[in-house]
């Protein structure tokens, strides 16, 4: 199968397996979503923060040009956003010198772990920013009803695009290197695992927060 093919199919995939994540968060938004908008900003920031890293992280050990400067790419966007989710949050009383990098988390030991080009691409490019434009939409409804039309602006007017654009690059990479049999099973099990690994951490919080439509990164 070529890449186009062989990334048309994963687009399906990844779909199915984002599903159940997205269908928790308009459950939640359904059923009235109790919460503090301010605590799940600061969610955002953690992970804004966390995905910078990693593509930074990613870059050195990146061999191929193109993916080097799509992960920069993404590493500056995701700093850009922890900045604009800071300032709403201080503007919403939140003391930011409070804040602390978060600990261990299964989601990024994955991420991290992964050795290959196409894995990282398929993982973050491609999934994980899927799931955050995917959540967004259900925490942009959320804010919306509640009538924080200036995070709902934020998002909508500079972290969704960025994070639209982030998975069509890493669509885009994935047609170009994802050619073989083992390039691509490797891409479509880096895309079941962060699926798997990113929907038990959004429960885990979900149950901890009351609500699934919290952002993602």
């Amino acid at each position: 199968m070529d890449g186009t093919a062989f990334v048309q199919d994963l687009d399906a995939f990844k779909a199915e397996r984002l599903s159940p994540i997205v269908g928790a968060g308009q459950t939640s938004l359904l059923g009235g979503a109790p919460g503090d908008a301010a605590k799940m900003l600061q969610v955002a920031l953690a992970n804004e923060i966390g995905v910078s890293e990693l593509a930074a992280t990613w870059m050195p050990s990146t061999p191929e040009v193109d993916v080097k400067i799509a992960l920069a790419r993404q590493a500056g966007d995701e700093a850009r956003h922890f900045e604009l989710v800071a300032d709403r949050l201080v503007a919403l009383g939140f003391e930011l010198a409070s804040f602390r990098p978060p600990g261990p988390n299964p989601l990024f030991d994955y991420l991290r772990s992964l050795p290959t080009t196409v894995e990282r691409v398929a993982a973050g490019l491609f999934t994980l920013e899927s799931i955050a434009y995917a959540v967004n939409v259900n925490f942009m409804a959320f804010c919306e009803r509640r009538g924080d039309a200036e995070t709902v602006r934020i998002y909508r007017e500079y972290i969704q695009p960025d994070e639209r654009a982030h998975q069509q690059l890493g669509r885009k990479l994935l047609v170009k290197y994802a050619t073989d049999l083992a390039s691509q099973q490797r891409a479509k099990e880096a895309v079941a695992k962060v699926t798997e690994v990113a929907s038990a951490a959004r429960a885990q919080a979900a149950e901890r927060m009351g609500t699934a439509c919290f952002p993602g990164c």
